[in-house]
């Protein structure tokens, strides 16, 4: 099979079920991951890829049908900001909105979003059936990639190998093993937008966004002007977000800078505590963005409003605090 040329659904699926099945040999993965990387992966690649994922995920045992959101990026920005996209999810949970939060180690950088939760003290380790229980009672879960995604085992020693962004760097922040409704996705260069934002609209998003900073986060960042892509009702349409707008200071890239996992679990501890911070304000915005994706708010601004009260009358602290619990002691 050539894969210099767009895959059909069928090729994709035939190509990552020899893949998943462990039937192919790690040279023709890399030379697949590296054909499709060059050439630039199609919406409809990244899509079918997701629907294959998913088909091989660990379900979550929920006992209904729930609207979820999801916020997740891509990585790979480089620029070695917090884990905002994280925490932005636990306070937009803690304003009300349904969360399956997906997430996975540090891949290239200091902290990835699992080693952010783990030195928060929740647990990894928590079973299908903990997080589905999580997501229920408390409206927010942490699902850990590998514990729901086993049979990306076979594929990770060769995008390390490997060293570049492949489709799996695409298909990652889409794969939550829960089905959503709604999805805020970061994106760490600009040509990934439009893909990405086809990709959700083949996957029924109803409501969904497809954000880049201009600096370079794949966040809705407060240092410069946003892009970003609205997916909503089968539609999608672009929109600028702009800090200031929102009555958000602009600060530098320094400003928003993190550390290892214990640095950005303090950090984490003091946005959520109430402190003022470009941390704070940057967490609230994404917080929002969800909030508004999500349907948990009109707009942004009002997203913003009730993302900052889910903080200063700690809901966001206690929501953090009974995740922690329930994932040790289940």
């Amino acid at each position: 099979m050539r894969y210099d040329q767009p895959l059909t659904p069928a090729q994709m699926r035939e190509a990552l079920g020899a893949i998943m099945d462990g039937s192919t040999s790690a040279e023709n993965i890399a030379q697949f991951l590296r054909t499709l990387a060059a050439r630039g992966e199609t919406a409809e690649e990244i899509a079918t890829a997701v629907e294959v994922l998913r088909e091989h995920a660990v379900p979550l045992p929920l006992s209904k049908s729930y609207a979820l959101c999801d916020t997740c990026g891509t990585g790979g920005d480089g620029q070695g900001t917090m884990n905002v996209s994280t925490v932005a999810a636990l306070v937009a949970a803690a304003a009300g909105v349904r969360m399956s939060k997906h997430g996975n180690r540090a891949a290239s950088s200091r902290c990835g979003s699992a080693d952010l939760m783990e030195a928060l003290g929740v647990s990894l380790a928590a079973s299908p059936a903990c997080v589905a229980r999580c997501i229920e009672e408390l409206g927010f879960g942490f699902c850990f990639a590998p514990a729901f995604h086993p049979a990306m085992k076979v594929v990770a020693p060769v995008r390390k190998t490997l060293g570049i962004r492949t489709i799996f760097n695409l298909v990652g922040p889409l794969a939550n093993p829960a089905p959503l409704t709604f999805q805020l996705v970061g994106v760490s260069e600009p040509r990934l937008m439009r893909p990405m934002a086809e990709a959700l609209l083949r996957l029924g998003i109803r409501h969904g966004m497809v954000v880049h900073g201009r600096d370079g986060l794949d966040e809705v960042t407060t240092t410069e002007v946003t892009a970003a892509i609205e997916i909503r009702d089968g539609r999608a349409t672009e929109q600028p977000i702009q800090p200031e707008t929102m009555g958000i200071p602009r600060v530098g890239l320094a400003a928003l800078r993190g550390g290892d996992p214990s640095q950005n679990a303090q950090i984490a501890r003091e946005v959520l505590a109430g402190r003022p911070s470009a941390f704070r304000d940057i967490i609230v915005l994404n917080a929002a963005c969800a909030m508004y994706v999500a349907d948990g708010a009109p707009t942004i601004q009002e997203g913003l409003r009730k993302a900052a009260a889910a903080i200063d009358q700690g809901e966001a602290a206690r929501l953090l605090q009974h995740l922690t619990e329930l994932t040790t002691h289940a």
